[in-house]
Formats: structure tokens, sequence, C-alpha cells
């Protein structure tokens, strides 16, 4: 009979193009047919064929069963098919496996070399924890074969249990150990034996502490640079645990670095030290400084040689871990490593980003920052435009006439593909956090020129990236995504950290608030760098004193600040009242052109602002309610207070001068330690669970119930009532253009309607009234304490009245010159811009060391710095493998040749059979309490009767019950019988005395003799 050989298979498949899969399908059902037949030899031909089609997807768990049948066949060559096909298709679930445990077993013991390799190489793959308490006693033997190559696929085996059932490597423990101690073994088999302890090692290192001497012959004397390997990393783990090793290790391990070859072991001996603790150990000794020397000489070697990546990427890791701690040797190697930066691998880039952080210090930090500048500037932003364009080039056609021209022009580069590919964006965003975390490393301890920062920072900003919007508006941004609030931040720590530098801090963010440098200064096409606007926001308006154009940042705010996010227009929003009341207080004459400049920049400021009152943002929504009442009251204070005319000094209402400016007065603001707030003590006397008022619902029940008094009161008829016209003597027949200090009056003329005006008596009885119902309300603010805006109104009053109270004006210091009389508000800009820049020179020319604030904190800070480090200090695996199991796994100690799941197993059996024996006892109590004042007759010679009886005698009163004897009644022995005792319990009902029923014990149950 003709059969398709696997060959041939293979050799129809390659000339069946484009229906490769119906011939696949044909070729499984003639597998399907040929396995089914009794031929054992054309069944491994199918089960061959159809191990091959597995391998390209096609499911073969149908035929597990006939796998079995190969593998037990007598013929090697079969039967390796066999177990071919089981390691390819059986997982540890596969319902036949328990099937194989025997046939497993049968090969194991078998005395052929051929014949045991088959399992040792099959079990590993198809092991459950199961089959592992099973195969193990037939494994162990094999430690001791003859053939070297037997105990080692043995002991890969055993580790292979030890990961499935970790109770299985107790016993197999000393004698591996045997293995390892003998000098006469095989070197293939120690190399094995040093694998398996190397993985098992950093799950409990102190386990393999007594092999050091052992492993470091090895290292001495062996020439196997993969075993060389496994021990240096296994000694990696060891020294933490025994600090002698290290001076042990270290003349062969510096041997090793000076004379080895080849790079793996070299990268590994070099890491070995820096993991294992002993570059560290003998750091500050000369021993130590020439050991890191040799070590970075030899990864820079590592980094220098072309066309291997993967040695260099290693290279710079272990780099970074020298950094730590010599962090000025690997700065003698700073151009090797920025030479990494420009690399076209993504990855080697980044690993060397980590590294300059950790070297940078005050010599180098201007170089490494302008070389990444240099990068970030050079390379154009990546834009979602750009993303399109990059992979359209790089998209293939798969199909085409070799003779089109066309083909041809495709693979021909064009100009525009020959320009340098734009950074990835998360490639940018890493970038910038490295250079703001170098710039500010320890509160900017190598930063020497902060003028040429701030001007870095500017510089960031252009090369910020694109941001995804988060809303339906594309308006807002996450915080966490966009560099820019990073870049914010840190012009603000500069401007209140360094008091010295708040001047020209205030002028790099006046630089990026006009408006006439947006293009200039902010990417183009993108939203890259548009947080920074919320912190340079922030200044503007925190330190409007020392700008240059205030001019011309309030009109960037109303011109720009309504197509920003919410955070940033509400930002923008308080600054710019703060830019108005600084362009506002100054104390000149109260001019008609400073009337009319004052009046229209309100006017300008209540046009922007009136929109705001819909903006979908709360926040914008309150300041603009806010500032819109207070642009309104200042325009009409402006508007109606008289100007300097001939001779006559008029001075600036002082709602603009006084009032607005004292909103913003206060405390200056400084830098907080991150842990100073959990050392504020909790006073000894709070209580947060006693109510403030236990009245409070009362009081609130009683206004509910005097609502109707509300009429009456004041306050709703200053705020709710609506006064009524007062029309001007000159014109009655038009409304006059009242003020609002007027209007605020009009609750309190007297010929406005009010009950403030009734009789006298009935006055006082409200007041005393409402103060006996209001006293204990925490909400009430009483008559005789002014508030706040009492104390506005005043001022408004004051200031536009017709009678002036003279003592309430506050003293001002004015310059008393000749000059100052005839001074215009230009000059005296000008004259200010003057003596600032001069005053700035000066503090330039004097300013030698600059002063940096620390962050305030309760104590010293000691205790903050340390948790800080111990957060930052990340222990990390050596040898990554899922070994968990094994962690809890002690192999001290005596085995006496039995796992401890056997011992529980004998436990387990030894408490079920207690339990039957308990259930079985409770059942002939049973029996006995049933059978309620029946003689029981016990027979001659019959101990299972008496043994019976005995076990009743001690089940009954374990179960709770009372057992009672009735009299024993003796007869007359007869023809040697013996007495007839009864055994029952105690009841009124009578026996009959003519019937008896007799049992016998010794029946089975249910028959009756």
């Amino acid at each position: 009979m003709f059969e398709k050989s696997l060959y041939d298979l293979i050799r129809g498949l390659r000339h069946q193009k484009g229906n490769e899969r119906e011939y696949i399908q044909a070729s499984i059902r003639e597998c399907r047919k040929e396995i089914k037949g009794q031929d054992i030899g054309l069944k491994a031909t199918a089960l061959l064929k159809l191990t091959y089609l597995e391998m390209f997807g096609y499911d073969m768990s149908w035929a597990a069963f006939h796998v079995l049948e190969v593998m037990s066949s007598s013929i090697y060559e079969e039967k390796r098919v066999g177990y071919l096909a089981a390691i390819q298709s059986f997982r540890p679930d596969t319902e036949v496996l328990m099937l194989a445990e025997n046939l497993l077993k049968k090969d194991l013991m078998s005395s052929g070399q051929n014949i045991i390799a088959l399992p040792l190489a099959a079990i590993p793959h198809v092991i459950n924890p199961s089959m592992a308490n099973s195969l193990l006693s037939e494994l162990l033997p094999r430690l001791t074969h003859s053939n070297p190559a037997i105990r080692k696929k043995t002991i890969v085996t055993l580790y292979r249990l030890a990961l499935v059932y970790p109770e299985t490597l107790r016993p197999a423990w000393p004698k591996i150990k045997e293995r390892l101690l003998d000098e006469n073994e095989d070197s293939s088999v120690t190399s094995a034996i040093v694998n398996v302890i190397c993985e098992l090692g950093w799950r409990r290192p102190q386990d393999f502490l007594p092999l050091a001497p052992r492993l470091f012959d090895l290292l001495v004397g062996s020439e196997n640079n993969w075993m060389a390997i496994k021990i240096i990393k296994l000694f990696a783990t060891l020294t933490p645990l025994e600090p002698r090793l290290v001076k042990k290790l270290l003349p062969p391990l510096t041997s090793i670095i000076r004379t080895t070859k080849a790079m793996s072991l070299l990268y590994e001996a070099v890491h070995g030290i820096v993991e294992g603790g002993i570059l560290a150990s003998v750091e500050g000794t000369p021993e130590g400084d020439e050991l890191a020397k040799l070590c970075l000489g030899k990864l820079r070697n590592m980094v220098l040689i072309e066309g291997d990546p993967n040695l260099k990427y290693v290279a710079l890791l272990t780099f970074e871990k020298i950094v730590t701690s010599h962090p000025y040797l690997v700065s003698f190697h700073q151009d090797v490593i920025l030479e990494c930066i420009d690399d076209f691998d993504i990855s080697i880039r980044m690993r060397a980003l980590n590294l300059v952080v950790g070297m940078v210090n005050s010599d180098n930090l201007v170089i490494i920052v302008d070389r990444l500048l240099n990068q970030l500037t050079a390379a154009p932003i990546q834009t979602d435009k750009a993303v399109g364009q990059e992979t359209k080039q790089h998209q293939i056609e798969l199909y085409g006439n070799d003779s089109d021209e066309e083909a041809e022009s495709i693979q021909q580069p064009t100009p525009a593909q020959e320009e340098a590919p734009p950074l990835p964006n998360d490639y940018r965003v890493q970038v910038i956090k490295n250079i703001l975390q170098m710039c500010a490393k320890d509160t900017y301890a190598n930063l020497n020129d902060f003028e040429w920062y701030l001007d870095v920072l500017i510089k960031l900003v252009k090369a910020c990236p694109m941001v995804k919007n988060t809303d339906a508006t594309g308006s807002d941004v996450d915080r966490s995504l966009d560099i820019s609030y990073d870049i914010g931040s840190e012009f603000q720590n500069v401007a209140v950290r360094v008091k010295s530098m708040r001047p020209e801090a205030t002028a790099a963010a006046q630089t990026l608030v006009l408006i006439d440098n947006r293009e200039k200064l902010f990417p183009s096409f993108s939203n890259g760098g548009q947080g920074v606007l919320e912190a340079c926001g922030w200044l503007v308006g925190e330190y409007a004193s020392e700008l240059t154009d205030p001019e011309g940042v309030l009109n960037s705010f109303l011109q720009s600040s309504a197509q920003l996010p919410a955070n940033i227009l509400a930002v923008n929003l308080q600054a710019m009242v703060k830019v108005i009341s600084q362009m506002c207080s100054t104390s000149t004459s109260w001019t008609p052109q400073r009337r009319t400049f004052t009046t229209l920049l309100m006017g300008r400021v209540i046009y922007f602002l009136e929109p705001l009152f819909n903006h979908s943002a709360l926040e914008v929504q309150e300041l603009a309610v806010e500032y819109l009442e207070l642009m309104r009251l200042a325009s009409e204070a402006c508007s109606a207070q008289p100007v300097s005319g001939d001779g006559e000094f008029m001075d600036a209402p002082l709602l603009i001068t006084q009032a607005i400016p004292a909103l913003f007065a206060g405390q200056e603001l400084n830098p907080v330690a991150p842990g100073a707030q959990k050392k504020v003590a909790t006073p000894d006397d709070l209580d947060l669970e006693t109510p403030i008022n236990a009245e409070l619902l009362t009081i609130l029940q009683e206004a509910d119930s005097d609502a109707h008094e509300l009429e009456h009161d004041e306050m709703e008829n200053f705020y709710y009532r609506v006064p009524a016209p007062i029309f001007s003597s000159s014109n009655n027949n038009n409304l006059p253009e009242s003020t609002a200090s007027e209007r605020l009056e009009a609750g309190s003329r007297p010929d406005t309607l009010s009950y403030q005006h009734s009789e006298p008596d009935a006055l006082a009885r409200l007041k005393a009234r409402r103060a006996d119902r209001n006293k204990d309300d925490p909400f009430y603010i009483p008559a005789d304490e002014p508030s706040a805006s009492a104390r506005l109104h005043s001022i408004i009053q004051t200031s536009n009245g017709d009678s002036a109270d003279i003592d309430a004006i506050p003293i001002m210091a004015l310059p008393l010159s000749a000059s100052s009389e005839n001074a215009t508000p230009d000059h005296v800009a000008e004259q200010r811009a003057l003596d600032a820049a001069a005053e700035r020179k000066r503090k330039g020319a004097l300013r030698k060391k600059i002063a940096i604030v620390a962050d305030e904190t309760l104590g010293d800070g000691e205790e903050a710095e340390q948790e800080a480090k111990a957060e930052r200090r990340v222990k990390r695996s050596l040898l990554n493998i899922d070994s968990s199991g094994l962690g809890a796994l002690s192999l001290e100690g005596e085995t006496h040749g039995k796992l401890d799941v056997e011992q529980r197993e004998e436990e387990e059996r030894a408490l079920k059979e207690v339990e039957r024996l308990r259930l079985e006892m409770q059942r002939a109590s049973e029996r006995i309490q049933a059978k309620e004042e029946v003689l029981v007759k016990r027979k001659k010679k019959k101990a299972k009767a008496k043994a019976t009886e005995e076990l009743v005698e001690e089940a009954a009163p374990a179960e709770g019950d009372t057992v009672v004897k009735k009299k024993k009644k003796k007869k007359p022995k007869a023809n040697g019988d013996a007495p007839l005792e009864t055994v029952g319990e105690a009841s009124e009902a009578k026996p009959k005395k003519k019937k008896r029923r007799q049992v016998d014990l010794t029946a089975p149950e249910g028959e009756t003799p």
C-alpha cells in the first residue's frame, strides 16, 4: 500500500501555492485514516505528519490516545516519534496523561540509555503535581547512572519537578548536593547542577551558603565560561549574606576582567561586582577606586564596539548602576555617553538619558543640557500629519509587475525622506524631564547662572510636543501628559526661591505671555507648550510691580484668554485684576488724560468679562461675576471723581489706589517641604466631634417660622429692594447719571421707604428681638462690627460724596521736589522704569552669591530626607524566573527520605480511619437503642459477639445517651449452657411472659435466626 511520508507532505505543500489550506485539510483526512489502522509503523508515520502540521496551528489533541500507542512501541524509532508527538501536543491537563504514568516509569527503568533519554526529555513538558510525586522514586536512581548525559538530564528534570511541585526537591537535594561535591564528576553534570542552584539560589540564598567553598573552587579552576557566569550570578546573591566573601572574590573577579576575551563573561564579571555589592563595599579605598576605573574602562570599550547594540545597551545599564556610587568617575566618560544620545536605537537613547542625570555636576551641566537642546531643536516635532506621512512612506507594495518602472521610483528616497525624522513625543517628554531634573537637582546645587536657565526654559517651551485634548470641546488637556506644566513650575520655583532673580523670571514670563511672541516662542501647528501660560500668568500677576510692559500683558490677556483652557483662564482673570491694580495704584495727579485712560481700560475689561457669565467652568464663572462687579464700581468711581484743574491737585479715587490693591496684599509666599504637614502636632484640646452650636437646628427652624419678619429686615432692603429713583433739580424730565455710591446710599436716605424711619419704640423692639434671635447664629454678623463691604462702601462715600471726611484720608508719601508738581504720567512712568533698571544693574554688580530659599519645615528635615531615600531604594532581584513556589521551601534539616506531602497523606488516611471507626460505633449504638427490651442471647464460643457487645458499651456514653442495664436473671445451668443476660434500656413497658424473641448478634444485619 502506498503511503505518503513526511518528506512527500512537505514537498507537496511547497507545490500547492495558493491552495495550502485545502491541501493540508486533505492531508489531515488521510492521517486520520492511517492512524486508525493496526500497523504501528503506519501510525507512527501519520503521527509524525500530524506533529509537523501541529506546528502550523492545526489541532491534534484528538489523536492523544494514538500517541500513547506509538509511545508504547518496542521499536526505538517509532517510540521516539511517539514521545516527540507527546512533547508537542500534550499539556499538563491532558486527559490521557494519567495513562502514561506507567509507561514513563517503565521506560525510566529501562536498561537502554536511548530509551531512558526519551521520558527524561518528555517529562518537563507534560509534568503536573500528581505525576511529579509519582515519578520521583524512579528519577532519583537515575542520578547515579553510569552515563553522565543521563545524570545531566535527570538533574534538569528534577528542577522542572521542583518548579511544579516544590516538595519533590527536599528528598532530591541530598543526592544533587552529593553530585556537586564530587570532584570526579563530569563537567557537564557539574555545570547542570550549578545552573539549577543558580536558578534556585535567589529565592532562598541562605540554603546554598554552605556550598560557597566548592563554588569558589569551580570559579577559579573551571574553564567553562558559561558555568563561570552562573557562579558569578550566584555569588552576587550570596555576598549580602556573607560579607567575608567580598575579599575572597575580589582577586579572581579582577583577574577575569583583566584577562578574559569573552565579552559575555567580562560583562557578567563587571555586573556581578556591581550587583553583588563588592564595588560598594570597597568604596572610598584605593582598591575600590582602582576597581571602579577598571570596570568603567571595560564598559567604555563595550560602548565603542561597532555593530553590537545589545552589548552597548547592557554596558549603559551597568554604567547607570555605577553612577550612584561613583558619579565623578562616570563623568570622565561623558563623551561616549553623549554619543549614545544620538544613536538610532531609541532604547539606547533612553538608557543614555537616564545615565546623564546621575553623572551631572556643576562643570558639565551646561554641556549636557546644550547637547540635549540641540537634539530637540534640530528635529521637527511629530504631529498627526507627520505620523501619517511616515506611515505612508513605510508602506510596502506586495504585488507588482517586474517591468513596471514605477516600482523602481518608489524605492528611491525623495529629498523629504533624507531630512531628519521627527523625534517620538514620549522621547521628547523624557528629554525635557531630564533637563529639568538635572538643573533643579538638590535645589539648584549645580546651577551657577540662572539667567541661562531661564533662557533654557524658554527654549524648552518651543520644543514641547503636541498634547491630545481630553474633552469634546478640544480646550482642556491632561496635566500629567503635558510637560509644559512642569516647565511652568520651574519658572515659579526660580521666582519664589531666588529672590534676586524675580525681575528676570517675571520678564521671561512676560515674554511668553505677550501675544506678539506666541508664534516665535511656541510650537507651530500644535498646542504644545500651552500649559506654561498658567504659571506665567501667575507670575505676572503676583509680581506685577516687576513688569516692564504691563499694558501689553493686559492686552494679551484680553485678546487670547477666551480660547485657553479653564484652568489657565481662571489664573489669567486673577492676574488681570492684579495688573490693573498695579497700573492704577500710582499716586500721581488725577488728570483728565489719566481718567480717560483708566475709564477706557475698565470698559475693555468689563466688555471682556461679560461673556464669561455662561462659561462651562464654575471657577471661571465665579471670578467673572466678582471681578465684573468690582470693575463696574471702579469705572463709576473714576467717572465721578473730579479731575485736577487750574492750580488744583486732585487725587485718584481711593477705590483703585488703595481698596483694590488691598485685596491682594498679604504675606510673601515661601516654599514648604513635602513632609512639613506631618510634623504639625495635633492640639490636645482639639475636638471635632462636638458641634459648634448645639442649637443650630432650633435656630434654623425659628428662622423659617419668622420668615414674615424679613420684609422689614435691613439686609433685604439693602440687597433686594430697588431704591426710589432720584431726579435732579436741574432737569426734572430726565434721569440723572447716578454713581454707585449714590445707589448704595439710597437705602439710608430719609426720602426712601424703610423701617428705619418708623417709630423709635417699634424700632427698638425689632432690633432687640432680632439680636436675641441671632445671638447664637454663627453666620450672623452683629451691626456694631463693620464688615469688609461696609469699609469698602465707606471709602466710596468718602471719595465721591459732597462732604468729605478729611481725617479718613490715609497719609501717602508724595514727592516734594519742585519738578514733581509739573510731572506728567508718562514722565513718571519713564522715570520709574529708569530707576528700576538702575536698581537691577546695581544688584547685578553687587551679587556674588545667589541666595536660594529652602523649603520651610519643622525640625531639621533629616527624617523626611531619609524617608525619601528609603522610598527610592528599590531592591531588584538578579535572577528572574517563575519559581515562586520554592520561596517557602527550606532544604535544611533531615528529610528521612520521605516527602512532607506523604506524611500529610498518611495523617489524612489515619484521620479517615478514625472517622470510619467513629461512624461504625455510632451506627452500632443506634441499632442497640432501637431494639428496646429485646433479649439478646449470647452464643457459645463466639468472640465477635462479645467484642461487639463491648463496642456498644463504649460507644453509647460517647453519644451522650444514658444506657441502663437491666437486672440479670440467672437460670440453672443446663447442658453446659452459659447463663442468659439481658441488655437494654430501662422502660416502663413490661416484657411478654409467654413469648420471647431471641436475637443473635453474630447474624448479619436484617436477618433473624
